[in-house]
């Protein structure tokens, strides 16, 4: 998804709070070490980010290109020094650049085009951004091209406006007694979805369709590559949680943008399978790893991050847990 414009989202909180969301702190993810193997093999999904080991080729499993939004690219993750642009803010420790490792591919047979603020149209068109312009990700692919992954949809239904809207409302509803006055429990949610429409719904709906076409896409271009659509995490935890007003949201929103997430889910779950490609599952692994969980454990950082990412982002943990998520997908397939 787009790293959202953190200035306008530091202006929603009452003090100020948010302005501090801007501001790494330290955490043990700031300085993980953590050796990966350049080997892996297919071992049982859990909920602890593990990569594994058997020895690939690297021919058999590239040239590998990865394409997505800031999901994908990692922002705020060390190093971002080989961002090319550096507007798409992607790190070396992203998970397309754990798997290429994990795969021991050659440096030439992997292509990153990942960035931040992506949409599905950034596939096919160049991308503007504060820092230069990344060319159509689609064309790094080829006939020689065999393996892609794709994590995208997050800013064609609009997530970091939903999220700076729901903040919005979450400062009111606190300013207004938790709904005591108003007896209002998801202000969000009374903006979103009236009289059985929920408009989030349709924009899901929209970038499914979206999505079919830039799969045919890949398929024409790369008629060779085995494709992987990768799902986004559990960025909010399913139930109302104490941690909405930390997060400037009313407690009954946060399961109203976790049904939302889902529902993402399901359609680029969906679309893969029409279009014969495989869907990677990232959810399943990082429950109770959201936004809310404990800092020693959690993939997605809150909006103050105390590890290097960008707020309600993966940090450095959650990118290994995605990329294992693909490499367990990858072997599944074989």
């Amino acid at each position: 998804m787009k790293t959202p414009t953190m200035a306008g989202l530091a202006t929603l909180a009452a003090g100020g709070v948010f302005l501090a969301a801007m501001t790494l702190g330290n955490d043990d993810d700031s300085n993980d070490k953590t050796p990966v193997a350049v080997t892996h093999q297919k071992t049982p999904a859990t909920n602890s980010p593990t990569i594994s080991t058997t020895s690939p080729t690297s021919r058999e499993n590239g040239p590998y290109v990865a394409l997505g939004d800031s999901y994908t690219s990692g922002p705020n993750i060390p190093s971002q020094a080989s961002s090319t642009p550096a507007g798409c803010d992607r790190s070396d420790r992203n998970y397309p650049s754990l798997v290429a490792e994990q795969l021991a591919l050659d440096p030439a047979d992997f292509r990153d085009m990942s960035c931040t603020g992506a949409t599905i149209a950034d596939l096919t068109s160049p991308q503007s951004t504060d820092n230069g312009v990344n060319r159509a990700q689609l064309s790094a692919l080829s006939d020689e091209t065999r393996l892609v992954t794709i994590g995208i949809g997050g800013n064609d239904i609009g997530f970091s406006s939903l999220i700076k809207q729901c903040m919005k409302s979450g400062v009111l509803y606190y300013a207004m007694g938790s709904g005591k006055y108003t007896g209002v429990a998801a202000p969000c949610r009374e903006e979103y979805v009236s009289g059985g429409t929920d408009e989030i719904q349709q924009r899901i709906d929209t970038a499914g369709t979206r999505l079919a076409t830039a799969l045919a896409e890949v398929k024409r271009r790369a008629p060779q590559a085995e494709v992987y659509v990768v799902g986004y995490p559990a960025i909010l935890p399913p139930t109302a949680s104490d941690c909405g007003r930390e997060l400037g949201l009313a407690p009954a929103d946060v399961p109203f943008l976790h049904k939302e997430a889902q529902s993402l889910n399901t359609t680029l779950r969906e679309r893969a399978a029409a279009a014969g490609a495989v869907y990677v599952d990232t959810y399943k692994p990082s429950v109770g790893r959201d936004a809310c969980s404990d800092r020693t454990t959690r993939w997605i950082e809150p909006m103050i991050p105390l590890a290097p990412a960008a707020p309600v982002h993966p940090n450095a943990r959650g990118e290994r847990g995605m990329a294992d998520a693909v490499l367990h997908a990858i072997d599944a397939a074989k």
